[in-house]
């Protein structure tokens, strides 16, 4: 048992004990701005050595709206509360529940829907051998993802042919190179917004 996983188990522990005010607020505003579905968005996404696992998040988006898994600043199946909880991260604090049953761990690679962990051949399916994170080194680079879509032609493409690929690069690199103490470090630029 690593002192990663350790960690994961223990701070989720606390965090969901802690922010639970937290949670029922955003949960009763949730369910009060956006009455036509769930407060909660469900997911399957691929987790470690390619097993699905549910992933579980605040709804941010319009239960009457499909459409496809990339997310661009300003579409309209967006909510206006949806776009305050992307902001501020608010959305993604049920993952912490994913980390205490380790499904997650608070840094790893953003787990992927099954098309795109479909796609990685080679050395970059090394990177399903972690536990998916909250937040990882990619994530930091691309916190403006959504606003970087908005402003190209083919937001879709852009993704697949630029986005996905360089952040398969850095989780690759990550997959190599990480530590515990450098997961601190991304912790932290995470909480505080700053560059890694």
């Amino acid at each position: 048992m690593t002192l990663k996983y350790l960690f994961d188990r223990i701070a989720s522990f606390f965090g969901l004990v802690f922010l639970s005010p937290v949670f029922i607020i955003v949960w009763v505003i949730v369910k009060i701005k956006m009455p036509d579905g769930s407060p909660f968005f469900i997911q399957k996404r691929v987790g470690k050595n390619g097993r699905l696992f549910t992933m579980i998040k605040f709804r941010t988006m319009s239960a009457k709206h499909g459409g496809s898994s990339i997310s661009v600043a300003g579409e309209s199946r967006i909510t206006p509360l949806g776009v305050k909880l992307r902001k501020y991260k608010l959305d993604e604090l049920p993952e912490l529940w994913n980390v205490f049953i380790a499904d997650m761990s608070f840094v790893g690679p953003r787990p992927d829907v099954p098309g795109y962990a479909d796609k990685l051949m080679g050395d970059d399916r090394k990177i399903l051998e972690l536990r998916p994170g909250i937040t990882c080194e990619a994530s930091l680079k691309y916190a403006n993802e959504e606003e970087i879509l908005s402003k190209v032609d083919d937001p879709i493409k852009y993704n697949d042919e630029v986005i996905y690929p360089d952040k398969v690069k850095i989780n690759l690199d990550y997959y190599y190179n990480h530590t515990f103490w450098g997961d601190i470090k991304i912790i932290f630029a995470t909480i505080f917004r700053s560059n890694y």
